[in-house]
This record gives structure tokens, sequence and C-alpha cells, in this order.
């Protein structure tokens, strides 16, 4: 039993949810094997190597693969599918766009969101916004899974030496077309990535009061801004700071949360945090059903103490 993860890179690195992934691929029983379809991405292929438990990489390069169109890497992806009995991609917003249109294409149902492997065939996912954990069994051939990557530690980055084997790359599929691409530049963690996380709510009441209470307390403790869903809504926070089920999935080691109520959304996201600082003057609060520490307070008095404190 061969399994195949498909990295998230930019074409001279590779992505820190490749790593989850590998882990959660491992638990699969079986060799490891990494894809990387890039542009001029050898160093994303001698990165991949690096990691432990993995024992080869593919490298397909092609100027179709730079922006990882999921039309092209789908295609590289199916071209050497019949050789493995799993494949792997990070729940991503890069893996949810390739990894259906694999399973389509092998007549296969795709498994998503797993975050615990039971067996080869057997999986564990959640389901109703993270109320309930399934138990899927795939009798398919072939397993076609997205990883949460919050269900699984990231695979050491070095201490790897797996042989780098090249492919031919697969021929553009010609059905999209990069035109180009909007990055915010953050001198911040990554959001799904970052170790400690500041979230703000409605509570706050505009962008303004949000900048002034929230940004002083994420540069003492250098963490990344998170927001509820409300408060993006409202326009206090941009969309990519918004954490929960239809925002970003986070588990980091702190996870404060200032004057958010805790509705079922903004929880999906961030509950598997491992600490978790709930500040909320109403005592009612759901926020305080997750919470390790739970402070009943006015955050305009409390976060600027706590900045103070620090």
């Amino acid at each position: 039993m061969t399994i195949l993860v498909i990295a998230e890179h930019d074409n001279a690195s590779v992505k820190g949810a490749t790593l989850n992934t590998v882990t959660a691929a491992l638990a699969c029983g079986g060799d490891v094997h990494i894809l990387i379809a890039g542009a001029n991405a050898g160093a994303a292929a001698a990165a991949a190597a690096q990691i432990a438990g993995v024992s080869k990489v593919l490298h397909a390069d092609a100027p179709g693969f730079e922006h990882g169109l999921a039309e092209n890497v789908a295609a590289q992806v199916l071209a050497v599918a019949s050789g493995y009995s799993h494949l792997v991609f990070p729940a991503t917003a890069s893996g949810k766009n390739i990894a259906p249109r694999v399973a389509a294409k092998l007549d296969v149902a795709q498994i998503s969101d797993v975050t615990k492997v039971l067996s080869a065939d057997t999986f564990e996912r959640p389901i109703y916004a993270g109320n309930a954990i399934a138990t899927v069994q795939s009798l398919d051939a072939t397993k076609v899974l997205t990883v949460r990557t919050t269900g699984f530690d990231p695979a050491a980055a070095t201490g790897g030496s797996a042989t780098v084997e090249v492919l031919s790359a697969s021929a553009d599929a010609g059905k999209s077309t990069f035109v180009g691409s909007e990055i915010a530049k953050n001198d911040r963690p990554e959001l799904t990535a970052a170790k400690i996380i500041v979230s703000g709510g409605r509570a706050l009441g505009s962008a303004e009061k949000f900048n002034e209470v929230m940004i002083p307390l994420a540069d003492k403790l250098g963490a990344a801004l998170g927001a509820s869903r409300a408060a993006v809504d409202a326009g206090y926070a941009p969309n990519d700071w918004q954490v929960g089920q239809t925002g970003k999935i986070v588990a980091p080691q702190l996870y404060i949360a200032a004057g958010i109520s805790g509705a079922i959304q903004h929880l999906a996201g961030m509950k598997d945090s491992k600490v978790i600082v709930a500040i909320n003057k109403d005592g009612e609060a759901p926020i305080f059903s997750v919470a390790d520490y739970g402070l009943e307070a006015d955050l305009f008095v409390a976060v600027p103490e706590l900045v103070a404190a620090l």
C-alpha cells in the first residue's frame, strides 16, 4: 500500500499544511510519497525530500503548474493515481479545489475534513459544525481524502532522505488561465499557522475600536489577528481574518476571544485550540462553555489592562 500526498507549495518551499497532511498519510500505513507539481520547483522538491517519513518525491515541472491551477494539477494527479491506494490533500482552499475533480474522474467518493485515521479504510470527520463526529469507512479501491490540518501534528520538516523522481508533466488542460492575485501583506503570523491568536467580535462596535483595542494586545503577544463572522460582516475586520465554519479553522496554542459570544459557527473554527481565554461581559455567553479561562468583564477595560500588565 502506497499513499500519495499532494503537496501545497510556492515552488520554493513546502507550506506547513503539507507537513500535517504527511502525518495523516503515515497513519494510514504503507509508504508515503509526495507530489510536487510546480514550475521551477526544484527547491520545493528538495524541501519535500527532507520531510521525515517520506520515501519518494514525484516532481512534475511545467509552466502550467506555476500557480497551482486545479485543472492542471488534477490531471497530473490522475496520471499517477493508479499506483496509489490513497490520494491525500490538505483541506485548504487549494486542496478543496483539486481533490473533488480527482475523485469525480476516478468515480470514487471523497472523504472530506479527516481529523483522525482509525485504519487504512476508516476515518473520522466532523459534521454538524463539529457537534458530531462521523466514522466513515471507504471500500473504494482508491481513497481520496482531504485532511483538516488542525487534527494532526506536523511531520518534521527535516531528517528525511527521500529520493526525487522527475515525472513527465501533464499537458496544460487549457481550461483556465491565471490572471493575477492580490495578496494582503501582513507582518503578523499567518492565521492558520499562528501559535497565538487574538480574536475580536461584534461587541467592539467599529473598525476603529477593533484596531484600537485588539492590535496592541496582538502586538504584545506576537499574535495573529482573528475575528468572528459577525465582526467581519459588520466591516470591523477583513474577510481573511474570519475564524469559523465559513472562515478559517485554527488550533493555536493560545486563543483569546474578546467580545465574541461563541456562536456555533465560530466555535467550529477554534474549539480545538490548546488554551482558550474568553473575555465577555455576558456571563451566559456560550464562549465560556469551551473556554479554559473566562473573564466576565467589559473588554474595553479588561483588554487595555491586560496589555498594560504584559
